[in-house]
């Protein structure tokens, strides 16, 4: 199976459709599955992007491409 690959724009929605549905009661493994990505994953953005928007998403790419590695 090919892996995809999500931009930060896709993580930050699928983390913020993951919110509401838990608030909604839903169980972690039944978000995950309905988002197509596994729970690791999920712990991994929500670590990495836990309070972005999407508007912070674009500073940081912009600030990413300006710093050389």
């Amino acid at each position: 199976m090919k892996r995809k690959r999500h931009t930060p724009e896709q993580v930050i929605r699928k983390l913020r459709e993951a919110e509401c549905l838990l608030e909604e009661g839903i169980e972690l493994p039944e978000v995950m599955r309905r988002l197509e990505i596994s729970v690791q994953t999920y712990h991994r953005w929500k670590h990495q992007y836990h309070s972005m928007r999407p508007e912070d998403v674009v500073v940081l790419k912009n600030l990413q491409k300006r710093t050389p590695a």
